[in-house]
């Protein structure tokens, strides 16, 4: 009986010692990280307040996360805003503006996240769009990964379909008209206007597809199931990992499988119902929707006035189109969820950061424009959501840009913040989303002027880039010739201003940059984008 009883005693102290060190060990592991990027995502979702769009994973996601309401991309166009996110600094600093500049060409010593998060005992992976190809070496920066980059095999998709045509299109006529052949004659013909992002090329197909198939046989479907086997593989490993998984749906061509399509009446779909260019406002901060008219569909659809950079688009296509992002939206939703499932399935749900983001936003044909490549909120304002072990889920309407997601993350995983970034940690919004953030948010967008317009303000360079300063109830942007932020401001370089006021106009309807009832707004705003200029300047 003595025996037994002190047998019993050794049983409990050493099982107290192993809940010890368990306790201990799990206390000072660092947290895995999903980290989820999502290409033309606009804040179109049910936790951003429409009840129209089936979004029910990211919904799930949102119960468990802080949604940032008002939350804004540094440039509303896919290389830029990728390489801003990733190195936690603007794009004036990474040097990346359009989809040609490789950044590390321009500057080649940038550490992004996950290179980062390698340096303090993190495993990273990563599958899918994280940057864009042609501003990263290779199409993913591999120094950022501590595992080869993820990619599909052809084996991967339904044999019965094969390979996506163009990496997207699975009706059969569609894919005999965009073999690897046809594309390459196209991509020739149209080299001269590759350096134009807003140009068309005229090497897509149609703008959508719907056809009765399974998820896994378009790109994201199969990087789901990827990045699942691969989140499994991690798990089992002792160090912790960071995670990236890039969704390429809702970016043009909307194509998704039928039964997404089949969750919506296209008769209920809602058409912007202010498509006019702003009274007074510049014409150089709207572009023609060159990059929808590259798809083969578009052309017959589309009006293209003489005097204008407006396209009249035809109500039928409008219906298609926006029927076509919300079914996109969907099936990258259904994505999602494989992910979280592959969390909870492994009891590690509730204790991994999370983190989702659309790269900007998106024009659904309000001002008479289609995609992004503006600086007006519809393209600027992108939706993130971060889920934190251990916080509260709940939703910010403070001010929250993409240079913080960085910080954020290292901020959450418990590793020392870089200090070249340009972003804070949105913890302290996380833990009280009630606290002030910002006081406001900076996006930028380059454009060029024809040499016609040069002869006749005088000026000798064609590059003009627009700054804008959102606040709680304005936006004030700056369209300056021949310049950046890290140089002095010197006001012969403004070519033109805006200023909206969102409470009395939420759908920028009228430019009062000249009113005189907002003369002093108008003062105030401009004062505060300088000092900007000045603070990136003494960053220099």
């Amino acid at each position: 009986m003595i025996k037994k009883s002190i047998q019993f005693s050794a049983f409990v102290f050493l099982f107290a010692i192993s809940t010890s060190v368990l306790a201990q060990k799990k206390a000072t592991n660092k947290p895995n990280i999903l980290f989820i990027a999502v290409d033309d995502l606009k804040p179109l979702l049910g936790c951003y307040g429409n009840t129209l769009v089936k979004t029910p994973n990211i919904d799930r996601l949102a119960k468990m996360a802080t949604v940032f309401n008002r939350n804004y991309c540094q440039q509303a166009i896919c290389g830029p805003t990728r390489a801003s996110l990733m190195t936690g600094t603007r794009p004036d600093v990474t040097q990346v503006w359009n989809l040609t500049t490789q950044m590390r060409d321009v500057n080649p010593d940038l550490v992004t996240l996950p290179q980062y998060l390698i340096s303090q005992g993190y495993t990273t992976s990563g599958i899918g769009k994280i940057y864009h190809p042609s501003s990263a070496i290779k199409g993913v920066d591999p120094v950022s990964w501590s595992i080869p980059y993820l990619k599909s095999k052809e084996s991967d998709f339904p044999a019965e379909f094969g390979e996506p045509a163009n990496g997207q299109y699975q009706l059969k006529e569609t894919k005999e008209r965009m073999t690897p052949e046809i594309i390459a004659e196209r991509k020739l013909k149209n080299k001269d206007l590759a350096a134009n992002d807003e140009n068309p090329k005229s090497i897509k197909g149609p703008s959508t597809e719907c056809i009765d198939l399974p998820d896994n046989a378009y790109q994201d479907g199969v990087n789901a199931l990827l990045a699942k086997d691969q989140i499994i593989a991690l798990s089992k490993e002792d160090k912790p990992f960071f995670m990236a998984v890039g969704f390429s749906k809702p970016h043009l061509p909307f194509v998704a499988p039928k039964k997404y399509w089949d969750l919506y009446n296209r008769e209920e779909m809602t058409i912007a119902t202010f498509q006019e260019h702003s009274k007074n406002g510049p014409l150089i901060a709207y572009h023609q929707s060159g990059e929808l008219r590259n798809y083969l569909d578009i052309p017959e659809f589309a009006t293209l006035p003489a005097d204008s950079l407006r396209i009249g688009l035809k109500l039928e296509k409008q219906k298609e189109l926006i029927h076509g992002y919300y079914a996109a939206i969907s099936y990258m939703d259904a994505q999602v969820g494989i992910l979280l499932n592959t969390l909870e399935s492994l009891g590690t749900l509730e204790n991994t950061v999370i983190v989702l983001w659309g790269d900007h936003g998106w024009h659904l044909g309000d001002h008479d424009l289609w995609h992004k490549h503006t600086n007006f909120e519809e393209a600027t304002r992108a939706p993130l959501l971060i889920a934190g072990p251990g916080i509260k889920a709940g939703k910010t309407s403070s001010l929250t840009e993409f240079v913080d997601v960085f910080p954020t993350i290292c901020d959450l995983a418990g590793v020392a913040i870089p200090k070249n970034l340009d972003g804070k940690s949105l913890k302290p919004l996380m833990l009280n989303n009630k606290l002030a953030g910002k006081e406001y948010s900076i996006s930028q967008y380059p454009r060029k002027m024809k040499k016609a317009e040069m002869a006749r303000v005088g000026y000798t360079d064609p590059k003009i880039m627009g700054y804008s300063l959102r606040t709680d109830k304005f936006r004030y942007t700056i369209w300056m010739n021949n310049f950046n932020s890290t140089q002095s401001f010197n006001e012969a370089q403004v070519y033109a201003s805006e200023l909206y006021d969102y409470v009395k106009d939420p759908l920028e309807k009228v430019n009062v940059v000249n009113d005189k009832n907002y003369a002093a707004t108008s003062k105030e705003l401009k004062s505060k984008m300088i000092a900007f200029f000045k603070s990136q300047e003494a960053k220099k």
